[in-house]
């Protein structure tokens, strides 16, 4: 999550001034030349990972981090997780590659201090994790998401994900046209929830789901994380859902920043134009902050899709294979038609309701590949994935990667979560 901003000084921004500039700003096309990947860990004591690590030694130890040289952005997360964002790169090789590195040097730092990372999509550890940023910001969030139930802190504090960014595409229509691809991403992310599934506990009991991570978002409040209606053409409906989502805080210079009831972007728009505006005129720098706050499964950024829907995977290379099969299918113009070709049938019988919401989303977080849809559609796209690796020349350790969580998981119709979860180690919930 990005770091407080205060608001930048600038004029009143008008409600069409501000439909313009989202239907400008957020899908910028191009050719799909970059590919970039988000990955978040758990921090654990290396030799004791049942125990939570106080947040003065998670505060010592990044505060270590932030000197070590490293290509990707180093940020954390509100429960003190750990967070890498790769820079663009001009291929998948090149962003494992970058990537690779620079968790190479954060493990490298991290173990002489006696702490190791995770990578689950919520902490598979018998604790509740405290709120480790105390910022404005954060305290705003957990006030707005508070009123929706505790699926906010726990999405805050508890989960983790690999995020897989891809550029949006061409202007023209066509495989690689950005409607084409924005649709290929909501049709896609089922897909990905069932197959890299890798949450099936909270605080250390099981859920009865294989992606408690995906249903922790989708739970957050009932418009933040939902996509735009998938019929609308897409500049067009991703402006109208970004006006009409409420506004989670408004930020001040000093002091706490007000969490308005039921204000949407688009009513504070309508006020600051009568000089109500709570408590102030929006600007653009409210609504660009207002973007950040959205979690849909799949952001617009500009020049690139966010795919957010992900678990973070086990181990220390399991996130390769989620950022190699994605980029494979977005970016192989063969394996883009084939795959949107295979799930565009999904849409038929989803329901009438927006990702994350529809049957197949919530057959995915439920069931994983043991939905019959879901299963089907994995092995279609992850063969025609390891197809498009092989044209592009992809490393073999990546091929191998891939082909390997095929054979393990995909074909046999089963995802991490299936995985047996390590024992449990005795003592008390902190849940209340």
């Amino acid at each position: 999550m990005p770091s407080s901003a205060f608001p930048q000084a600038g004029p009143p921004l008008a409600e069409e001034e501000a439909e313009d500039l989202l239907r400008g700003i957020c899908f910028k096309t191009g050719p799909p030349r970059s590919v970039g990947v988000e990955l978040e860990w758990f921090v654990h004591d290396l030799h004791r990972p049942h125990v939570p690590v106080p947040p003065d030694r998670l505060r010592s130890a990044f505060a270590v981090l932030h000197d070590v040289p490293l290509h990707s952005s180093l940020t954390f997360e509100p429960g003190g997780q750990l967070e890498l964002s790769s820079p663009p790169a001009t291929s998948l090789a090149e962003c494992v590659a970058t990537m690779s590195a620079d968790l190479a040097a954060v493990r490298g730092t991290l173990g002489p201090l006696g702490l190791t990372l995770t990578g689950a999509g919520t902490d598979p550890r018998l604790f509740s994790r405290e709120r480790l940023l105390r910022e404005p910001r954060y305290d705003a969030m957990e006030a707005y998401l508070d009123r929706w139930g505790p699926a906010g802190r726990f999405m805050m504090r508890d989960s983790a994900s690999v995020q897989v960014c891809v550029d949006s595409g061409y202007e023209e229509p066509g495989p690689l046209g950005f409607v084409r691809r924005w649709r290929l991403a909501h049709l896609l992310g089922p897909v990905l929830v069932a197959s890299f599934a890798n949450s099936p506990t909270l605080h250390g009991r099981p859920t009865g789901l294989r992606s408690t991570r995906q249903s922790l978002w989708a739970g957050v409040d009932p418009v933040r994380g939902l996509a735009p209606p998938a019929w609308r053409e897409p500049r067009s409906a991703w402006a109208a859902h970004v006006l009409d989502t409420p506004v989670m805080c408004v930020r001040a210079e000093a002091g706490p920043w007000m969490v308005p009831e039921s204000l949407t972007f688009r009513e504070w728009l309508r006020r600051s134009a009568k000089g109500d505006g709570p408590p102030r005129a929006a600007t653009r720098d409210d609504l660009d902050y207002h973007l950040t706050t959205l979690w849909p499964p799949v952001r617009p950024r500009g020049t690139h899709l966010e795919l957010r829907m992900l678990d973070a995977q086990s181990g220390d290379d399991g996130w390769i294979v989620p950022l190699a099969v994605t980029s494979a299918l977005f970016d192989d113009p063969v394996a883009a038609e084939g795959a949107y070709r295979a799930l565009e049938p999904l849409a038929e019988t989803a329901g009438p309701l927006p990702p994350p919401s529809d049957a197949h989303w919530r057959a995915a977080v439920r069931d994983g590949p043991g939905s019959p849809a879901l299963h089907r559609a994995a092995v279609v796209c992850f063969g025609l994935a390891l197809d498009a690796l092989a044209r592009s020349g992809a490393p073999v350790a990546v091929r191998d990667a891939v082909a390997g969580f095929h054979e393990r998981f995909v074909l046999r119709g089963r995802c991490p979560a299936d995985e047996p979860l390590p024992s449990p180690v005795a003592g008390k919930d902190p849940l209340p």
